[in-house]
């Protein structure tokens, strides 16, 4: 009798199913992939002699008993890789102790401190799988960054019944608005009131209205003070220029003369 392949693994296969379909269930079983990373890793460890359907079949027990709410195999786990993870912790912070340069250092140090990270993160986790956290249902959550004021509970009475009555009128109105319905204004005649005398309106101007009061008045207008004085004057400056440089032109003297504006 031959000795049977451990690596050789047994598909079963149910009547309605064809080869292409038991294979195709195989590539997606989560115990079989699990089962094809473990051998590729564990060779250095237990060599090839690990069985492939033993492991697949251990595989699937640890699944079954998760699933069943045994997390005893998963927290041993997570214990072990926490553990094995402090051991890489400390061998590669006592490499690095012994490094000479610089460089060394912080490459051996820095692996010992992602190492040192994840060991808390799997201590963590198993912390988190012993005592889950308990979920908390906050009714109201009041968030202010200045003064807040919070009533609760309060009774509802007297000018509180009120306003809650015209708040409720304002919503069905505005109901009635949202289905085609008619503008309401609840609202009562304003009156008039002098609430801020310093920015009322101001008393009635009298402008003037002889022909020698007007041409005063005009006379007050902005008329562009210096810049427009200044405009009319680079005016008479190029019209110079132009006529000092046509008469150099006709002499047969070439001479260039810039002209000057003002914005």
């Amino acid at each position: 009798m031959s000795k049977k392949n451990p690596k050789a693994l047994t598909v079963e296969r149910t009547p309605d199913q064809t080869s292409e379909q038991a294979a195709a269930e195989v590539a997606v079983n989560p115990a079989m992939n699990a089962a094809f990373v473990v051998d590729t890793y564990q060779s250095n460890i237990l060599g090839d002699d690990v069985d492939t359907d033993a492991l697949v079949a251990t595989l699937r027990a640890s699944m079954d008993k998760s699933a069943a709410g045994d997390l005893s195999g998963l927290e041993a786990m997570l214990i072990g890789q926490a553990t094995a993870l402090q051991t890489i912790f400390v061998s590669l912070a006592k490499r690095a102790h012994h490094q000479q340069y610089q460089r060394h250092l912080e490459a051996f140090l820095g692996l010992a401190l992602k190492a040192q990270a994840q060991s808390r993160a799997t201590i963590q986790a198993v912390i988190d799988l012993k005592f889950p956290r308990q979920a908390t249902f906050v009714k109201q959550a009041n968030i202010a960054h200045g003064p807040q004021q919070v009533n609760n509970g309060q009774s509802i009475g007297g000018d509180n019944v009120r306003a809650l009555e015209n708040q409720t009128e304002q919503i069905e109105v505005l109901e009635g608005l949202a289905h085609g319905g008619k503008e309401v204004d609840t609202r009562a005649t304003a009156e008039a009131a002098r609430g801020n005398p310093a920015v009322e309106a101001l008393a009635a101007s009298h402008r003037p209205k002889s022909a020698a009061g007007k041409a005063a008045s005009a006379r007050n207008a902005y008329k562009g003070g210096h810049t427009v004085k200044l405009r009319r004057l680079i005016v008479k400056l190029n019209g110079l220029l132009r006529e000092q440089r046509q008469s150099l032109d006709d002499g047969g003297i070439m001479v260039s003369i810039y002209t000057t504006s003002v914005r």
